[in-house]
């Protein structure tokens, strides 16, 4: 596979549009694909983060799928099935269901979120490798001005 060299002048000609969308499916393809290797999927980590007190939920109280998927709603992807991905998880003993339907993060199942974080790092690492932080941050920074330039909000 060859790549082609795209002089400074062409790449200022680019849409940014379709670089971020391409960069976005192949850094999400990746991710999941580490994750996969280590036995867990990215809704999975996603719904134990949710459910955690110790981590996105703010009181660790138990929630529907319907609540998840709405607190979720600007990371989850269309073909993610929480109610499969929840499945798995009470099968493995990490969530526990209610009468009311909610999901509620178990002992276990906490043990496993702090357990699954510590893959992060090396995922991350991969992913910047050759690319030094200052790079990486001015590269955000022009993302994020990109973003405030369309219109959009910048958390």
């Amino acid at each position: 596979m060859t790549t082609q060299q795209i002089s400074d002048a062409e790449l200022a000609g680019q849409p940014a549009a379709y670089w971020t969308g391409v960069a976005y499916e192949a850094l999400v393809a990746f991710t999941r694909a580490r994750m996969n290797d280590k036995g867990y999927t990215h809704p999975q980590l996603w719904l134990l983060r949710n459910l955690s007190e110790n981590d996105i939920s703010p009181d660790g109280k138990g929630m529907t799928l319907v609540e998840l998927r709405e607190a979720m709603a600007s990371y989850i992807r269309p073909e993610d099935d929480l109610a499969a991905e929840s499945e798995v998880l009470v099968d493995r003993g990490w969530l526990t269901r209610d009468a009311e339907n909610r999901l509620w993060l178990t002992e276990e199942g906490e043990q496993a979120r702090v357990d699954l974080a510590r893959n992060a790092p090396a995922i991350r690492a991969a992913l910047h490798e050759g690319i030094d932080d200052a790079d990486y941050v001015t590269t955000l920074k022009v993302l994020r001005q990109l973003i405030r330039n369309a219109g959009g909000t910048v958390a």
